[in-house]
């Protein structure tokens, strides 16, 4: 499962020069593309509500293996969204386009970081790639033809 927080909706048009011109829906897609590489599907919801959000972590226990989470702002500040990914009894990536420790300070600290498995930041695009191959891998996951 692939969860976008709140402004994702807005990639390709907001701030080019920090996240890129590419659509979430192309992120969706490459993310899309390496988790069919290790047999599996992507669900993915975009919303700029944090009670979606913590309702699809609820949602994803034991019905997805894994959740690749970019958050937006909400890395920054939501407990709610950190406690519901605790309880997720699978493997949770947190994901950004730009690196939150190279931008303002009130970016330098994720909420999110002490309960997921790791955070790719900062590779723009490319991250949603790795962040789909980091949790595939450590949810035992292997590419069609690797053993």
């Amino acid at each position: 499962m692939l969860l976008s927080g709140p402004n994702l909706d807005l990639l390709g048009r907001r701030q080019p020069h920090i996240y890129g011109r590419q659509t979430l829906a192309e992120h969706v897609e490459r993310a899309a593309v390496v988790a069919a590489s290790f047999g599996l599907t992507v669900e993915h919801l975009q919303s700029a509500s944090e009670h979606e959000l913590v309702k699809a972590v609820h949602d994803a226990r034991g019905h997805a293996a894994c959740l690749v989470v970019n958050a937006g702002a909400l890395t920054h500040y939501s407990w709610s969204l950190a406690d519901a990914l605790a309880s997720f009894d699978g493997v949770a990536v947190e994901l950004h386009l730009s690196n939150p420790v190279a931008r303002e300070p009130w970016r330098h600290v994720s909420v999110l970081a002490p309960v997921v498995a790791g955070t790719v930041a900062g590779f723009g695009g490319l991250g949603y790639e790795l962040a789909v191959e980091a949790a595939a891998k450590l949810a035992g996951f292997a590419r069609s033809g690797e053993a």
